[in-house]
């Protein structure tokens, strides 16, 4: 096979490298330059520009210049230059192409095979987004891997002694941090965390609203109404952030900004670091979170970690290094560029799979919990978040209604206990069940995640062998809103989703057990004590009135009472004569219905009988 590249495609840049002699290379671009702007624009005639020549005419083309294209990777988001529209996954796609064409340039033969990075938070939607563009580009995706698990390939390839290290990425328009043992050859993912919609251009926008404001009050301008002006104010920002991560105060000028009535106005200020850092103190502390986060899902203390790693340009900024510093107590390790290692280890990575490298084990980690909507609206998890991948799981569920032919699997995402709150995957029916009992059929959900982080799932009558699979390909990701509250809704609302849990869960018991009751009297009509009969059918009635209020210590204890006199009656059935129907009631049979999941964990959390809604069969 031929060359493998290593592509980390960034928000603002992005960079190629490959593996010669062993060791990872970054590509340079025509232009001399190891990185490449990721801005694609149109020219006046229609000449298509990728690149640092793309960026240059943005100020005065910026209707035909799009940048920053990753942060809509995954949606519905579609731009239009020249008067055509494009995806996101078409315009990522030229940036590669410029990339691999500047790759084929470098290695003078033709590449066709690439591992792409993406930040370690990207969804299933994004990851296959990203494998599209890939696509379209003329390249096979060998790989996708995320963008701090790179960065530790590519720090960890000559470390001798065994390390634990944490990587925290801040780019052009995503946080990732990840937490990563490395040892002998093997890079292992202990835990992940972040933000897709933090990075050095929320940092610019900053900066940006600043000198608006501060324009506005002096010369009575609105620059954010000018769209060239704020084209040309974008770029000194940029410029601005990078400066003052050398020196204490840079200066802006930008002569003949706008016009206004007397004539033409310029721009002249001086920003200081100190009043850059105010200026952006509350996005850095937003990197803070993320990152104890990872620490405690890793089950580590600072203490126990032996390097941090800066990757990404916005990792320069002072303030964030001293913050970074601040809360692991180490210095950060200054030993790799935070602007090419993404690359390298992609590259590496592109070595192992071409056969060039073979003492490098990779093992990944999913960034979020995969499961689907159960009965009451709850969010059943079947792959927990940071479970290694690649990772097959399944569980077995039944049926909610009696006579009940079809099931709807609702695909979901997230971290929340109540599936609404959760971002939905995907959804498709199973069909063609048998007609029975509620709790009697036997269907196994079955997930998939694959090297790549991407998703399938399979719904499997166990009864029937009756199957339908579906490969998650949604193309519409996560919101901007849904991203940036999906972590912290999940901590601010913690315990009332618990809460919420514990109420559903205690009235699907409440259901399954009185359900139960009254038909173990059915099927053993006439038979046993009278006195016995009564107290378990009033027990389930006051069960089934209890079940409505919304006290879980109520409907428990009406349960555990139910319990205590239905169970001896059922054994004492079944030891006089028998039990009616045996082997024919599913999960639902016996002293604990619905306990018939697979891959299982405390019987208390595996309530799991009559968990689909019925389909409505008119819609």
């Amino acid at each position: 096979m031929g060359k493998v590249i290593g592509i980390d495609l960034g928000t603002t840049n992005s960079c190629v490298a490959v593996l010669e002699g062993g060791e990872p290379v970054v590509i340079p671009n025509p232009e001399g330059a190891r990185i490449t702007p990721s801005v694609v624009g149109f020219s006046k005639n229609g000449e298509k520009l990728v690149g640092q020549v793309a960026k240059r005419q943005a100020v005065s083309n910026p209707d035909n210049t799009v940048s920053s294209i990753k942060r809509h990777m995954g949606t519905s988001y579609k731009v239009t230059l020249m008067d055509k529209s494009y995806t996101p996954q078409e315009v990522s796609a030229m940036i590669l192409q410029k990339l691999k064409a500047d790759a084929e340039a470098y290695l003078g033969s033709s590449v066709t095979q690439a591992v792409i990075t993406v930040p370690a938070y990207f969804t299933d939607a994004q990851r296959q987004a990203t494998k599209d563009a890939g696509t379209i580009a003329g390249l096979e995706v060998l790989r996708i891997i995320n963008e701090p698990t790179a960065a530790a390939l590519a720090y960890g390839l000559d470390k001798e002694h065994d390390q634990t290290v944490l990587v925290y990425d801040l780019g052009g328009g995503t946080f990732d941090v990840s937490i990563l043992e490395l040892s002998q050859g093997m890079v292992e993912v202990k835990a992940t965390n972040g933000n897709n919609l933090l990075g050095g251009d929320d940092f610019d926008q900053r900066l940006m609203d600043y000198i608006v404001a501060e324009f506005k009050k002096s010369n009575g301008v609105d620059l954010a109404k000018d769209r060239m002006a704020l084209q040309r104010l974008k770029e000194a920002a940029e410029k601005a952030k990078i400066e003052l991560s050398g020196v204490a105060q840079t200066n802006i000028n930008l002569p003949f900004i706008t016009m206004s009535a007397e004539g033409p106005l310029h721009l002249d200020m001086n920003i200081t670091r100190a009043k850059f850092e105010e200026l952006v103190a509350d996005l850095i502390e937003k990197t803070m979170g993320p990152t104890r986060q990872a620490m405690e899902d890793a089950k580590l203390s600072f203490n126990e970690i032996d390097q941090v790693i800066l990757v990404g340009g916005s990792s320069r900024i002072p303030a964030v290094q001293e913050a970074i510093k601040r809360i692991s107590g180490k210095e950060p390790h200054k030993g790799v560029n935070p602007d090419e290692v993404v690359a390298l280890g992609a590259a590496i990575q592109g070595g192992v799979l071409a056969g060039e490298m073979k003492d490098i084990v990779l093992v990944d980690v999913a960034p979020l919990s995969l499961g689907i909507e159960t009965l009451g609206g709850v969010f059943t998890r079947i792959i927990d978040r940071n479970t290694t991948i690649p990772t097959t799981k399944s569980q077995v569920f039944s049926t909610a209604a009696d006579s009940q032919t079809s099931v709807d699997i609702h695909v979901l995402q997230g971290e929340r206990e109540m599936a609404a709150y959760n971002k939905t995957l995907g959804r498709f029916q199973l069909t063609g069940i048998p007609p029975a009992p509620r709790g009697v059929p036997q269907i196994e959900v079955k997930f998939d995640i694959d090297v790549n982080g991407i998703v399938h799932v399979s719904a499997k009558d166990m009864a029937t062998g009756n199957e339908q699979k579906v490969t998650i390909t949604a193309s519409t990701g996560l919101s901007k809103d849904e991203i940036e509250k999906m972590r912290q809704d999940a901590e601010a609302n913690a315990e009332k989703d618990k809460q919420a849990r514990e109420l559903i869960d205690a009235r699907n018991q409440a259901d399954s057990l009185a359900y139960q009751a009254e038909k173990t009297l059915k099927d053993f009509e006439g038979k046993g004590d009278a006195a016995e009969r009564d107290a378990i059918k009033k027990a389930a009635e006051e069960l089934r009135a209890t079940a409505g209020s919304d006290n879980v210590q109520e409907i428990n204890a009406k349960s555990e009472a139910l319990t205590k006199i239905l169970y001896p009656f059922v054994e004492k059935m079944y030891q006089q004569q028998g039990a009616p129907g045996a082997g024919s009631q599913g999960p639902d049979a016996g002293p604990n219905p619905g306990q018939q999941d697979t891959g299982a964990g405390k019987e208390d959390d595996n309530v799991v009988d009559a968990e689909y809604t019925e389909v409505d069969k008119d819609k």
